[in-house]
């Protein structure tokens, strides 16, 4: 019996429970290279192609670069098409990400977060992303085993959506989620048919009816092209909610664009990304004790940027600590908190912010690392100041 069957949680791997998410939402193909730490992900996948569990054209090649090639050309014939990938093998395939959003095909890859060599590392933050957070694709974070299991089906019924076509990358933390064994709860195949109907290009490749695709952008043009791309990732935005409010009627499980805890009355917010957010609410459950007033805003959608959503959570509150996963050469802060700064600057009653840097290159980050973050951007705030960014726990 394929686990997927069963109705009762089953304890499984994060890596292979995508995969299993994959074979419900009857991916067409498949196109990866292997890189640690995604590559329990596509090897499952060849697993449940190779025994018949999947009906989906398996593509190895040579590279990572090749790989999205690949599924650009299936996507772009009108084909349900995932991959994965990772660290240098995002680098690797950064050409082809920047041309995805532009043909407008609804490709879904994982990214298992890694760091970014050199040094060499093979442990998690997010500087694989970030370096890439400008490419155009819708871009979400999970943070356990059960989001990053739904999501891999949700992700293709938003990219797919006639009213957005557009790439998807869906975010897990390497190691700290690919891998570890948790209990999902996997979504009956036949609702997930009933959520994800059969995919339909708007646009594709066919000797039928010869079309081109990815022509030369002249000066006269490039500009309108990347404008156009542009704004049909910022209207996307409505229909990933709709998505989440569609598979919650479905399945019961609720998702929003950005996910608050504690922050009633809250009067300093932890600002986070990914699976360290369940760390951080362990925290905040301990600092509410203690009667500290502090809350925590989680960013899910990264790409585009919920703006009225994480204003609205927000509201009220005097002091951001905001946590970055990757930090910016050169720059006195990360490039999540260069963002919200610059969001919330018009806000009349904007807040203090703070901002840190934790668990770079999987460097652990325990409790008291975000205990310490609340009380120094407390008292940055009440002395007037704004800090740069700090390493937190990193010898000079």
């Amino acid at each position: 019996m394929s686990v997927t069957d069963s109705t009762k949680p089953v304890g499984i791997e994060v890596s292979l429970a995508m995969a299993e998410a994959v074979k419900l939402a009857e991916a067409e193909v498949v196109a990866a290279y292997p890189i640690t730490p995604q590559t329990h992900i596509v090897e499952h996948l060849s697993d449940l192609v190779a025994n018949g569990e999947l009906e989906a054209a398996y593509i190895p090649v040579e590279s990572e670069q090749s790989a999205l090639s690949a599924c650009i050309g299936s996507s772009a014939a009108g084909a349900r098409t995932f991959t994965a990938t990772s660290s240098q093998g995002l680098m690797y395939m950064a050409e082809m990400v920047f041309i995805a959003p532009m043909l407008r095909v609804p490709i879904v890859m994982a990214v298992a977060n890694r760091a970014i060599s050199g040094p060499i590392n093979i442990w998690n933050d997010h500087s694989d992303i970030m370096s890439v957070r400008d490419c155009g694709w819708i871009q979400i974070f999970a943070e356990n085993g059960q989001e990053a299991t739904d999501l891999s089906i949700i992700s293709f019924r938003i990219a797919e959506d006639k009213n957005v076509m557009m790439p998807f990358i869906l975010n897990i933390d390497g190691f700290t989620l690919s891998h570890f064994i948790e209990p999902i709860v996997f979504p009956e195949a036949a609702k997930v048919k009933k959520f994800l109907p059969p995919y339909e290009t708007t646009h594709k490749l066919d000797l039928a009816k010869p079309m081109s695709m990815g022509l030369l952008g002249a000066p006269e043009y490039y500009a309108e092209s990347k404008k156009a791309t542009d704004n049909a990732l910022l209207g996307s935005k409505p229909y990933v909610q709709k998505a989440f409010d569609e598979y919650a009627a479905i399945f019961g499980r609720q998702y929003k664009l950005v996910e608050t805890y504690r922050m009633e009355g809250a009067e300093t917010a932890i600002v986070a990304m990914g699976s360290i957010a369940e760390t951080a609410m362990t925290a905040v459950d301990e600092m509410r004790e203690a009667g500290e007033k502090v809350g925590l805003v989680r960013l899910r959608l990264w790409r585009p940027f919920p703006v009225e959503e994480f204003r609205a959570a927000v509201r009220g509150v005097k002091t951001l600590a905001v946590v970055d996963r990757h930090f910016t050469p050169g720059f006195p802060e990360g490039p999540v908190a260069t963002e919200i700064r610059a969001l919330m600057y018009h806000e009349d009653d904007r807040p203090r912010m703070s901002n840190f840097i934790l668990g770079l290159g999987g460097r652990d980050v325990p409790r008291n690392h975000f205990k310490y973050v609340v009380e120094k951007a407390k008292d940055l705030g009440a002395a007037g100041r704004q800090g740069q960014y700090e390493m937190v726990g990193v010898q000079e």
